[in-house]
């Protein structure tokens, strides 16, 4: 197989797994897939860099090609991991993007990242074309905000343990990706004891 021909099918492939993904929260057509995916341009990221700093407007929203990026905001010196994104999620700050207001927290490529994006402005006038698109994105925020209000609940009703393996099993590769202090501050476990369960807790 060439090195074009392969490119060119994982392009494709990845065109149509972010496509089912999305079909997940909303049944959408390709048509109005297509209104979206042809107003995203492309961007490299190199690891460290940063999407989105306290006090800035986020005025794109990215989608993960390759690459994972993670939303933190520090006390004194402490960080405190508010969420990892990867392929096939979306990458911003959210209550930034949506409400054009100056985030909180810090956005940043744990590693080399290929991302897409598409403008606020862009956004909007593509919902005012696309009702499916509209209710696309629209139960797309609420389940993200769902999500938030599930790790709030796992933090205090289940055991570290508990928390690590189920974290695993959502993103195993993760563990190999980013470094294990951000994890351990993710799911609200002191690094000592995240390296124990690590090392002592296999699948």
């Amino acid at each position: 197989m060439s090195a074009k021909f392969y490119i060119l099918e994982k392009t494709e492939f990845d065109f149509m797994e972010r496509y089912q993904f999305f079909k997940q929260f909303h049944n959408i057509s390709l048509t109005d897939y297509h209104l979206l995916t042809d107003c995203l341009k492309a961007r490299s990221f190199k690891k460290g860099e940063f999407i989105t700093v306290p006090g800035q407007i986020q005025r794109k929203l990215y989608f993960v090609k390759s690459g994972v990026q993670m939303a933190y905001f520090e006390t004194g010196d402490k960080i405190y991991t508010l969420a990892f994104t990867y392929f096939p999620y979306l990458c911003a700050i959210a209550e930034s993007f949506s409400f054009q207001v100056p985030s909180k927290y810090h956005l940043v490529c744990l590693t080399d990242s290929e991302l897409e994006y598409i403008t606020h402005d862009d956004l909007q006038n593509l919902v005012d074309q696309s009702q499916q698109m509209e209710r696309l994105f629209r139960r797309m925020t609420e389940a993200m905000f769902a999500g938030m209000i599930d790790l709030h609940i796992e933090l205090r009703a289940m055991t570290i343990e508990e928390r690590y393996k189920k974290f695993c099993r959502k993103s195993p590769h993760l563990l190999q990706l980013v470094p294990h202090k951000y994890i351990a501050s993710y799911l609200g476990i002191d690094p000592t004891n995240f390296s124990k369960l690590f090392n002592n807790v296999k699948f």
